[in-house]
């Protein structure tokens, strides 16, 4: 479910996990530069958005998101951790040119980014991951 990522930004290579509390992504801004947005939230952290960092496009779809004003999102990471049913981890490599797809909540002053996942495809899913992020191109 995209537990982890790893990107440049600033000319620094940074290494974020779900889990920590300041974790942010980076996310493709108007200007074309990026931003780093806080990625989802915790039980622990203040506001009042969902909890985790992820959202389901079934989800999405069927407006449970509508609430917070959802914008679709660009989050320009060169590579994601997945966790499987074991709690195995595994890097995956994004190729040139593609992006995970995140959804932005707000809530007044709050924003936070949400990983879109979807089912992961017959491939994927012999490899027992329960959610994928969906990657996207264009």
């Amino acid at each position: 479910m995209c537990a982890g990522v790893f990107f440049i930004h600033a000319n620094r290579e940074q290494r974020v996990y779900f889990p920590n509390p300041k974790a942010q992504l980076p996310v493709r801004g108007r200007s074309g530069g990026n931003i780093l947005v806080p990625w989802g939230r915790r039980k622990e952290q203040r506001g009042v958005l969902p909890f985790g960092g992820w959202a389901r496009l079934d989800t999405i779809h069927a407006g449970s998101w509508d609430r917070w004003f959802p914008k679709p999102a660009k989050i320009m990471v060169s590579q994601f951790m997945e966790m499987d049913f074991a709690s195995n981890t595994k890097w995956f490599d994004i190729p040139h040119g593609k992006w995970i797809q995140g959804l932005v909540a707000v809530h007044g002053h709050e924003r936070r980014v949400y990983v879109v996942t979807i089912e992961p495809e017959m491939a994927v899913a012999e490899t027992f991951y329960d959610r994928w992020p969906r990657i996207l191109s264009g």
